[in-house]
């Protein structure tokens, strides 16, 4: 609801400021312009993500998805023992993992969503610690692969879309061990105060 205010505040100054300046047709102008810039680049990030999606579908299909989720599950068993008891939860959190390792956020979502959705089962409405690091490992993915940041970087006209390689990495692993570290501590002070 905040964000509808905001949005509407900002049209309706833009209108206001227009008006005493005597520039509404150059208001005008700009909001066309916007509408017509936003169009495009949802065109050709559609593109993108399709390709994208494409070749997740195919790595599902000859199995390397399913291998690469595979090498994440001792992992995880060690950061979600109560999750991985069950093996569709691990399943489901593994390729959650690796979808947001190659990148693919819209691929990696229903799956987030399952695994979230598993992992509340008998939790009486309030999030478990393991359940608060999924959300975790979520939002502070290592990206090995960045495909959208790469379609919107192309689909705004960069010539190397994949030159932000080494820093996506570097900012990625330290938000995910940062992450990590502070559910990990803030679980155990939870623990601690009960």
């Amino acid at each position: 609801m905040a964000m509808t205010w905001i949005w509407t505040g900002m049209v309706v100054l833009s209108l206001v400021f227009g008006l005493l300046t005597g520039r509404l047709d150059a208001v005008a102008d700009a909001a066309m312009d916007g509408a017509a810039s936003a169009v495009e680049l949802s065109v050709s990030m559609a593109g993108v993500l399709c390709l994208w999606s494409g070749v997740m579908e195919i790595m599902n299909v000859c199995g390397l998805s399913a291998g690469l989720a595979r090498t994440f599950r001792p992992i995880l068993r060690r950061l979600m023992p109560r999750a991985s008891r069950d093996e569709k939860t691990l399943a489901a959190i593994s390729a959650n993992v690796s979808a947001n390792l190659l990148g693919l956020g819209n691929a990696a979502t229903p799956l987030g969503i399952q695994a979230a959705r598993r992992m509340a089962r008998g939790c009486g409405g309030v999030a478990s610690d393991e359940l608060c690091l999924l959300v975790v490992l979520n939002t502070a993915s290592i990206q090995l692969l960045p495909a959208t940041i790469a379609s919107v970087r192309s689909a705004s006209g960069c010539e190397t879309p994949f030159d932000i390689l080494p820093a996506v990495w570097l900012a990625s692993a330290l938000s995910v061990l940062v992450g990590v570290t502070a559910a990990k501590l803030l679980a155990a002070a939870g623990r601690c105060r009960r």
